[in-house]
């Protein structure tokens, strides 16, 4: 006879899990025993959203579920803003909250909210284990739902006696899952009107940006050479040193990449998820493009996205087969990548000017001077993303983690923590604007006692940016925006931290460069100034990029 909570761990065990992060409570107590007698390492938190960022990040990362663990009630309801970005951002994740006894009520309802139905519109399954013995299925099936397509969130509610409680059961091995592939039929029709296309255009989605896909998609461009651009979260599935990458749509229209958005015939978008913010409009000019959908699942049909053709099965199998139809036999007109030589000039202006408080676009080219091809850059939620996603570019597959999904401020820190634990051998950064920051700050204490080789870059404007700079463009009087910050320097000493201040331009560069040689966690904070980001994000954009006659 085996307890529920070595059952449970062991599980977890049999599905390759080697870390849980969290806050357990005394509901947890049996697991955390089983856990100290495991293989599997309990990362304690400050926080447990900042568990459910780290665990939904691990599963970006690796496409396998990362776990994370609290108690019932308070604990279990700071998990749900992390099951939204797991669930909108399509992360593999598990959750494991703990419950009172359900055989007995000695407490009443004290701490008792019903997670489950909490959890329900947060999560691809949810389910409270009722006995010992069915463990072994209810992990498995778990690790199953939140894998295939499209991936997520999983929760599973465990109370206190179940956990005690023993029984006499096997594990359930795991089993490779093959994904279905496309219609033969969809592939010839998508085909056809890719050859049909004069100046066809590939937009790289976030279901085009699992890990696996890399090879495919990659092998697929250099075949076609079919100019491509990327939504935010596509970004690096396909190198962006490719000489046929056009740019990131950073805004949904009236940036520079829309371009060439507008000027082609036919846009071929691959594991476009219309949870992200809309890298173009449809609809709004009659005779725009046509579009083939090409994705795991069919196309969600929205208002601004509706497409002409749908090509559903693995996307990986998919391109490869479309690339073995249209090898050697495309012939689109230049105009795209002539196109492209101006877009790129445009967003690269002003990279290197030496104005202080520094503006984005210094911010992001000093950023890059310093990330090798294969260093990590985990973004929180600001005005700065616009610029990261136009203006970075990326060399290796996951190499600027974003959220276009759920959006959510305070995820930035705890998903680089994460990033440099399934990948200590990189550099990691992790880039907050004051707000974001502020939210998940305490996890710098986690990040010092897990020893990792850290550098957060916080920009300091005393504001809630991107709101303060909506509220310009809407108009609006500047009002109730801004605060105060600690001195940060001080503040991540105060952790165990090294704090550093850049005080010009030119001295951001080689701080990040001393902060990453001399390893441990640093902060360097620096002002940062977004006063011309109305007239450069509004007034000048779509103006400047030579337009293509149809034809």
């Amino acid at each position: 006879m085996t307890k529920g909570s070595d059952l449970l761990v062991a599980a977890l065990e049999n599905e390759g899990v080697d870390r849980i992060f969290g806050i357990p409570g005394e509901e947890n107590l049996d697991v955390v025993e089983s856990l100290r007698q495991s293989k599997i390492e309990l990362v304690l938190t400050r926080h447990e959203q900042a568990a459910a960022f780290m665990a939904a990040t691990h599963g970006r990362l690796t496409g396998r579920p990362g776990v994370c663990i609290s108690t019932l009630g308070p604990g279990a309801l700071n998990f749900t803003t992390g099951a939204a970005y797991a669930h909108l951002g399509a992360m593999p994740m598990l959750m494991l909250t703990g419950q009172k006894p359900i055989m007995s009520a000695r407490q009443a309802r004290f701490q008792i909210v019903d997670v489950i139905a909490a959890m329900r519109p947060l999560t691809k399954m949810t389910r409270q284990i009722v006995s010992a013995a069915s463990i072994p299925t209810i992990v498995r099936d778990a690790f199953r739902v939140a894998t295939e397509e499209r991936p997520g969130p999983v929760h599973l509610e465990l109370p206190e006696d179940i956990a005690a409680e023993e029984a006499d059961v096997a594990l359930v091995p795991s089993h490779p899952i093959d994904r279905p592939v496309a219609n033969p039929a969809a592939i010839e029709r998508a085909a056809a009107m890719i050859l049909q296309a004069r100046r066809p255009l590939i937009m790289i989605g976030a279901a085009g940006n699992r890990p696996r896909l890399v090879e495919p998609l990659s092998d697929f461009v250099r075949r076609t050479r079919i100019p491509f651009f990327n939504t935010q979260m596509g970004k690096g599935a396909v190198t962006g040193g490719s000489n046929l990458y056009v740019g990131t749509a950073a805004l949904s229209e009236r940036d520079y990449v829309h371009e060439a958005i507008d000027s082609a015939d036919l846009i071929i978008s691959i594991g476009h998820d219309t949870v992200e913010k809309p890298p173009f409009l449809m609809g709004r000019v009659a005779g725009g493009p046509r579009v083939i959908h090409v994705g795991y699942v069919s196309a969600s049909v929205e208002q601004v996205f509706h497409p002409d053709a749908e090509v559903v099965g693995d996307i990986g199998t998919t391109v490869t087969a479309l690339a073995d139809r249209l090898g050697g036999r495309l012939d689109p007109e230049p105009a795209l990548l002539e196109m492209r030589q101006h877009i790129l000039a445009r967003i690269n202006d002003r990279a290197e000017e030496d104005r202080f408080p520094v503006t984005p676009q210094r911010l992001v080219h000093d950023v890059r001077a310093v990330m090798p091809e294969d260093g990590i850059v985990c973004l929180d939620n600001g005005m700065y993303k616009i610029w990261f996603a136009r203006n970075y570019r990326t060399h290796v597959a996951n190499t600027l983690l974003l959220d276009n999904a759920l959006a959510t401020m305070g995820a930035g820190l705890p998903s680089a923590m994460m990033a440099k634990l399934v990948h200590p051998e990189r550099r990691v950064l992790a880039v907050c604007g004051d707000g974001g920051f502020m939210m998940n700050s305490q996890e710098l204490e986690t990040a010092v006692r897990l020893k990792l080789d850290l550098v957060v870059l916080v920009l300091d404007d005393s504001a809630y940016g991107m709101i303060r700079w909506k509220q310009a463009v809407d108009k609006f009087p500047d009002y109730g925006m801004t605060f105060s910050n600690p001195d940060f320097v001080v503040y991540a000493e105060s952790y165990g931290a090294k704090g550093h201040r850049v005080t010009s331009a030119e001295a951001l560069a080689p701080t990040l460069e001393a902060a990453f040689a001399a390893g441990g966690v640093h902060l360097v904070a620096v002002p940062i100034d977004y006063s011309e980001n109305t007239r450069v994000l509004v007034d000048e954009l779509g103006g400047h990029a030579p337009q293509v006659e149809p034809g």
